[in-house]
C-alpha cells in the first residue's frame, strides 16, 4: 500500500471517530437547550471550563505519539510496553491537576463575571466531569498508543459505539422517565462520566484479549518511575499541551469577548465558531495519521521516507482545506439559513461564514505542521509562537479594534465580530508559514532526533 493510502486510510479512520466525539457535545447542547435557557448557559460555561484543562491534559498524553511509532518503526515493540507503563505515571499526574481545577473552579467563575445563581449547578457539573477526567484520559493514553501503532479503527469503533450510548443516555437522565424524575442539566455530566468508564474498560479488554498486542508486552509488572524517561516525557508533552490550550482558548475566548456586542453577535459568532471546530476535524485527522507515519520513518531510520511522509500530510491538509473552505464560501448562506431564521442572525453569520473560510485555510496547514514538528521534538518553540501570535495578535488584535479602534489615513476603525476573525486569521496565516518552515528546516536535518522511550 502507498504512503499516500496509509496516511489517507488512517486520517479517515481517526476522523470518523474524532466526528463522533465532537457529536457528545452537539447532543448534550440540544438536550440543554430543550430542557430550559438556564440548563444551556450552565453547560456552556462548564463545558468551556472542562474544555480548557481537558485540552491541555489530553495534548500532555497525545504528544507521546510520535514516541511509541518510533519505537515501533525501530522494530523495539517490547520497548513500547515499558514505555506505556511509565506513561502510566503521566496520566495520573495529569488527572489529579484536572481533579483540582475541576472540583475547585470557583475563581474561574468569579474571574469570568458568571452570575452566581448559575455557581451551584455548574460546580455540580464539574465535579462530576472531574470524576470523568481519569477514564477519559487512560482513553485518550489507549487512543494515542493505538494511533502511533497503526490500529486506529478499534479506537474509532469504541468512539462510534459510546455515541450511541450517549445520546440516549443524556436524554434519559436529564429529562426522566418511567417514573424517573431526571437530574436536569447534570444529567449530561453523569451520563459523560457512564461512556467514559465504559470507553476505558472496553480498551483494557481489548488490550487484554487482542493477540495484536502480545508483541509489546504490555502487561508486565509495572517498573518504578523513571525520572530520565518521565523528564523526557514531560519536556515533549508539557509544552505541546500547553500549546493545545493556547490555540483552543485563543478560539473559544473569542466568544467571551464578542458577548458584550450583543444577542446578535454573540449568535452569529456561535455559527461561525461550530462550523469551525467541524472543518477543523479533517486536519486535525490528518497530522495524528501523518505523525505516526513520520515518527515510524524516523525510528525506523529512513529519515527521507519521514520527510515524504511529513510532506504528503501537510499536501493533504492543503488539499482537503482547500476543498473545505471552497464549500463553505460557496454555501455559507443556506448554512446560516440552516442554524437561526432570523434575518439579522443569517446575514451577520453569511458574513462572518467568508471570514471562516480564510480562517480554517491557514487552521489547516498549522494543524498538521503541529503534529508533525512534535515528531521531530520541537514543541518550546510552537508555544511561544502559539502565545505571541494567537493571543497576541488573534485575540487582543480583535479586541483592540472591537473596542478600542484604530485610525487609518485619518478614519478612525472599528467593527465587531469581524475583526476577531480578521486578527485571528491573519495570526494563523502567519503561524502556518513558520510552522511549515520549521517541518522542512527540521526535515532536512540528517541527525537522528533524541530518543524518548
Amino acid at each position: 500500500m502507498s504512503e499516500l493510502r496509509v496516511i489517507a486510510r488512517h486520517a479517515g479512520t481517526v476522523l470518523v471517530g474524532q466526528l463522533a466525539v465532537m457529536s457528545f457535545g452537539i447532543a448534550d447542547t440540544l438536550i440543554a437547550g430543550r430542557y430550559s435557557p438556564q440548563a444551556l448557559a450552565v453547560l456552556a460555561l462548564a463545558s468551556s471550563i472542562y474544555i480548557s484543562i481537558y485540552v491541555a491534559l489530553n495534548g500532555l498524553i497525545q504528544a507521546l505519539l510520535p514516541v511509541w511509532a518510533e519505537l515501533q518503526g525501530g522494530g523495539r515493540q517490547a520497548q513500547v510496553g515499558q514505555s506505556v507503563r511509565q506513561a502510566l505515571y503521566i496520566a495520573g499526574g495529569a488527572a489529579v491537576l484536572g481533579i483540582c481545577g475541576l472540583w475547585f473552579p470557583d475563581l474561574w467563575l468569579a474571574a469570568t463575571e458568571v452570575p452566581e445563581e448559575l455557581w451551584p449547578d455548574v460546580r455540580a457539573y464539574l465535579r462530576i466531569l472531574a470524576v470523568a477526567l481519569v477514564p477519559s484520559l487512560l482513553f485518550r493514553l489507549y487512543g494515542t498508543l493505538n494511533q502511533s501503532l497503526g490500529h486506529p479503527r478499534l479506537v474509532t469503533w469504541l468512539q462510534a459505539g459510546a455515541l450511541l450510548v450517549k445520546v440516549p443516555l443524556s436524554y434519559a437522565l436529564t429529562f426522566g422517565g418511567a417514573g424517573f424524575a431526571g437530574m436536569g442539566v447534570v444529567g449530561c455530566a453523569w451520563a459523560t462520566l457512564a461512556v467514559n468508564l465504559l470507553m476505558m474498560l472496553a480498551g483494557l479488554w481489548l488490550l487484554r484479549t487482542q493477540d495484536i498486542y502480545l508483541p509489546y508486552r504490555l502487561w508486565q509488572r509495572p517498573e518504578k518511575p523513571d525520572g530520565a524517561v518521565l523528564r523526557r516525557f514531560l519536556a515533549l508533552g508539557v509544552p505541546a499541551g500547553l500549546s493545545i490550550m493556547v490555540e483552543v482558548t485563543s478560539f473559544t475566548l473569542m466568544a467571551l469577548f464578542i458577548a458584550r456586542l450583543g444577542a446578535v453577535a454573540l449568535a452569529s459568532h456561535q455559527i461561525a465558531a461550530s462550523l469551525a471546530s467541524v472543518l477543523y476535524m479533517v486536519p486535525l485527522a490528518l497530522g495524528i495519521a501523518s505523525s505516526a507515519r513520520t515518527g515510524f520513518w524516523l525510528g525506523a531510520g529512513q529519515r527521507h521516507k519521514a520527510r515524504r511522509a511529513a510532506a504528503l500530510g501537510i499536501g493533504l491538509g492543503i488539499g482537503a482545506a482547500l476543498l473545505g473552505a471552497g464549500l463553505l464560501f460557496l454555501g455559507r448562506e443556506a448554512l446560516a439559513q440552516a442554524f437561526s431564521n432570523d434575518p439579522q442572525v443569517v446575514q451577520a453569520a453569511t458574513l462572518w461564514l467568508g471570514w471562516v473560510a480564510l480562517y480554517h485555510l491557514a487552521d489547516a496547514v498549522q494543524a498538521v505542521c503541529a503534529y508533525l514538528l512534535r515528531c521531530y521534538r520541537i514543541t518550546l518553540m510552537p508555544l511561544l509562537i502559539y502565545t505571541a501570535l494567537l493571543w497576541g495578535v488573534g485575540l487582543y488584535g480583535g479586541y483592540v479594534l472591537a473596542y478600542q479602534g484604530i485610525e487609518w489615513a485619518g478614519w478612525p476603525l472599528r467593527s465587531s465580530v469581524e475583526t476577531f476573525w480578521i486578527t485571528s486569521t491573519a495570526a494563523l496565516a502567519l503561524v502556518s508559514l513558520l510552522f511549515t518552515a520549521m517541518v522542512w528546516h527540521a526535515s532536512r536535518l540528517t541527525s537522528p532526533s533524541p530518543k524518548m522511550h
